[in-house]
């Protein structure tokens, strides 16, 4: 008798989000790289620009979904869940850690709870504040230990990521309240295509297309990075996340970010990031929040966020 291997609903969620945490887990190195050769502008340009390309070959079609109404939120979306954020991290790697900034992105559950109770009317279980409070504890932790290990960098470009990660808070809402119904490719190609233009002009102003810029080997070394980073930490990770937000709810789906620093704490430590012990502690912790906030509701809970 033939059985059915597919994964449930509930089993591909995890698969989506361990998948995320890898593919955002490994933007932030690659940010580090793409910045040897370009302005955090540029960088945030080209990163739009290659992703848009590539989501307007594979999705054009799939923007048919989208309703007249819904253009305002996918144009919303587009900006305060890629082009910003983007922006705000390519700064703060200016001045601080790749894997510090993947560790200040931790933020962004507890503000998508936050956001989704007070603007989004989304129902709040006592579970998932207490498992985003320990994953944000462990993100303090890491949080110091870096900062003790690097005492000479400028702290203050770290309030850059956490006002990204609000803005991701925001735009997981928006994703759940106003545009469930279009598939996730949809949503990532409309979004794209209404940023080209502005990534266009970005590049034009920066001086980008100067064929002697271009023809320095920095520049191309970093422009292979970037395009890695824009088709699968960009293209790939847009859709997976639209896709689970679908899936799941806006708590579950941002607590990708507390995985994404394990990942990225590994790979600067490949490039010379220092690490330690307490870091790997910290990491734990954060792992128990993530458990934590997302064991399986009771009955009557699981129905109450159905209704929100």
């Amino acid at each position: 008798m033939h059985k059915n291997v597919g994964l449930s609903a509930n089993q591909l969620k995890w698969v989506f989000l361990f998948s995320l945490a890898f593919l955002w887990g490994s933007s932030f190195i690659l940010i580090k790289k793409g910045l040897d050769g370009f302005s955090p502008l540029q960088l945030t340009a080209l990163r739009v620009l290659i992703t848009g390309v590539f989501l307007g070959i594979i999705g054009f079609r799939k923007i048919k979904q989208i309703q007249k109404w819904q253009w305002k939120w996918i144009a919303i979306s587009g900006f305060i869940g890629t082009m910003l954020p983007t922006l705000l991290f390519s700064i703060a790697e200016t001045e601080i850690d790749s894997a510090i900034a993947s560790i200040l992105n931790s933020t962004v559950p507890l503000l998508a709870l936050i956001t989704g109770v007070l603007f989004f009317s989304r129902a709040f279980f006592k579970k998932q504040f207490i498992g985003v409070v320990v994953g944000l504890v462990g993100s303090v932790l890491l949080i110091l230990a870096g900062a003790s290990l690097n005492p000479n960098q400028n702290y203050w470009f770290a309030a850059l990521p956490v006002l990204a990660s609000l803005m991701y808070a925001f735009n997981a809402n928006i994703l759940k309240s106003y545009l469930e119904n279009i598939s996730a490719l949809g949503i990532a190609t409309g979004s794209f295509l209404i940023l080209i233009p502005f990534a266009l002009g970005i590049l034009l102003f920066t001086g980008f297309f100067n064929a002697e810029f271009l023809a320095q080997e920095v520049v191309q070394t970093s422009l292979g990075y970037i395009a890695v980073l824009a088709l699968l930490g960009t293209a790939l990770a847009k859709i997976i996340f639209n896709r689970l937000i679908q899936l799941s709810n806006p708590v579950f789906s941002t607590s990708v970010t507390y995985l994404i620093p394990i990942v990225a704490l590994f790979w600067g430590f490949l490039d010379g990031e220092q690490f330690n012990l307490l870091q790997l502690a910290a990491g734990g912790v954060i792992l128990l929040g993530v458990y934590i906030s997302n064991r399986k509701k009771k009955e009557k809970q699981a129905k109450a966020l159905e209704k929100a």
